[in-house]
């Protein structure tokens, strides 16, 4: 009976998300209940790729990524996977019709990572299209429920918004990516020589992403424009934390958004979307 076994994967993509990421979980939860499941499988899927190229230093990366690629192609292929989390993510992308490409970008932007330690211009934009621009394009996807004509509206706005949730996050976890894996993402960037400047200009790029992307947030359906806007107010705030620290503590340490003042960022959400404010 695959509808109890579908519901046991739902389950596994739900516990990934919410071990992984406390900010995310929230708003999925502010997603319309129909949504939430098919969001959880989209991440579940993402993060189980990445776990293995950012966390498995013990293990042969390359070949963990290659043997999740094809278990991954399977599922999609047969409509089933023994791997729970990609039997939900296939039930996800056969039901909204997800493009093969957005999947095809998404993994190759995690081969990038298994070798490649800094990035140019053009380096940068193929790792970011693939990593987080395509997986906003899953969920839109998702939010559309088969409306190509406003997905195609959308789309350029949910990839800024994924470009610019990608940029936080190299920001962010500048000191551990150069630490633990050798990792530079920002072109021309050297960590040992890392400037107010170089900030600044890093955090022009993300703010024009964010600009953009909030225009698309307030044409999405209302079913899911809550949900996103949750997730963009606390990237905002977390974008305003990183630069109002002094680039050698953004060097030194994690900024992070404490619990909170997450809460309080969800009743300002709340407030903002219900008195049609965005």
């Amino acid at each position: 009976m695959k509808e109890l076994y579908d519901k046991v994967s739902l389950r596994c993509s739900r516990l990934t998300t919410r071990a992984y990421s406390t900010s995310f979980s929230l708003g999925i939860l502010c997603l319309k209940k129909e949504l939430r499941n098919p969001i959880y499988s989209i991440y579940g899927f993402v993060r189980f790729a990445d776990e293995i190229v950012d966390s498995f230093h013990q293990y042969n990366k390359a070949d963990l990524l290659a043997r999740f690629k094809q278990e991954t192609y399977q599922a999609l292929h047969d409509g089933i996977s023994l791997n729970p989390i990609l039997n939900s993510f296939q039930n996800t992308v056969r039901m909204y019709n997800i493009d093969r490409s957005s999947i095809d970008l998404f993994l190759r932007s995690m081969e990038m990572d298994l070798n490649r330690k800094s990035y140019d211009e053009h380096g940068l934009k193929e790792y970011i299209l693939g990593s987080a621009e395509v997986v906003g394009l899953m969920c839109l996807r998702v939010f559309v429920n088969g409306e190509n004509g406003l997905y195609e509206q959308l789309k350029p706005y949910a990839m800024s918004l994924g470009s610019a949730f990608q940029k936080v996050n190299f920001l962010r976890d500048l000191q551990a990516d150069y630490k633990h894996m050798g990792r530079t993402y920002f072109p021309n960037l050297d960590f040992n020589h890392f400037n107010e400047e170089q900030k600044r200009h890093i955090e022009a790029s993300i703010r024009a992403d964010f600009d953009h992307a909030l225009t698309g947030i307030k044409l999405l359906p209302k079913s899911s424009r809550f949900g996103v806007y949750v997730a963009y107010v606390y990237y905002v705030a977390l974008f305003r934390k990183i630069q109002n620290t002094p680039y050698e503590k953004v060097m030194e340490s994690r900024i992070r958004i404490r619990n909170r003042h997450k809460a309080r960022l969800l009743a300002y959400s709340y407030v903002k979307h219900q008195f049609n404010l965005l």
